[in-house]
């Protein structure tokens, strides 16, 4: 049943993408900036509903409360990776406007890159660091006076579950950069939806939104061990049995 309910939720992405992506490239001639990222979150939250309608997998979110209230109040969201689906969801949860930060390659991606590339994004070039990071504090200073918030995921790609990747200081050097703060959010979206994986279960992803962290004179390197602190012990509480079996394993 869990592959029958994933191909019928793989043709419905596909089915919408098309047209919605070829949708965004054309009204991208006469509207930029918000207005189409809206437009764009539109599809998101197409992709998230299928999921919860075909896939059978529910969302619950709790820390609402500890995000920036002021309309023009900057932050750096930091996000646990486990897969696509957080991908999906943030900015179908958020009240502003988010920014991704994502490698150059994704643009080129049929429909779906070609309105990301229409979008206000920050796409880098890894293969050169330092020009790479230069272009994050630049676009990202600019985006987050607009009100634009900048979303990261520290550990760089999808995490196995109940496993911890090497969390790089890109989010917080960033927000030390600009003086915004940062707010972890951990998410549990590998008990239905794994890295990498075709199939799909249904489920309850669980995303915890942690309080805002001052960047204000802090350096980068212990900022982010502070928000890879409260991330990986708020997965631990979140998803257990993960953990456990995990050590398990390893032992």
């Amino acid at each position: 049943m869990s592959l029958l309910r994933s191909i019928v939720h793989a043709l419905w992405m596909l089915v919408t993408v098309v047209p919605w992506g070829l949708i965004m490239v054309v009204s991208s001639l006469w509207k930029r900036g918000v207005p189409l990222y809206w437009m764009a979150a539109r599809w998101l939250g197409w992709a998230i509903g299928g999921a919860r309608v075909l896939l059978g997998i529910e969302t619950r979110v709790t820390g609402m409360e500890n995000l920036p209230q002021d309309k023009l109040a900057g932050c750096v969201l930091l996000v646990k990776h486990q897969s696509t689906f957080e991908t999906f969801l943030m900015p179908t949860l958020m009240p502003h406007p988010l920014a991704y930060v994502f490698k150059k390659e994704l643009i080129y991606v049929p429909f779906f890159g070609w309105a990301m590339a229409r979008l206000d994004m920050i796409h880098i070039d890894r293969s050169q660091r330092t020009q790479a990071f230069n272009k994050v504090v630049a676009q990202g200073r600019a985006l987050l006076a607009q009100g634009i918030w900048i979303i990261m995921f520290p550990e760089g790609t999808r995490i196995p579950r109940g496993r911890q990747g090497i969390y790089k200081t890109g989010g917080t050097r960033l927000a030390c950069e600009t003086g915004v703060p940062v707010i972890p959010i951990a998410v549990t979206s590998a008990k239905v939806w794994p890295r990498k994986a075709f199939v799909k279960h249904p489920g309850v992803v669980d995303v915890s939104i942690g309080p805002a962290i001052s960047s204000v004179g802090r350096k980068p390197d212990e900022l982010m061990r502070e928000v890879e602190a409260w991330i990986e012990a708020e997965m631990r509480r979140l998803d257990p049995e993960a953990y456990v079996s995990a050590e398990t394993v390893s032992a």
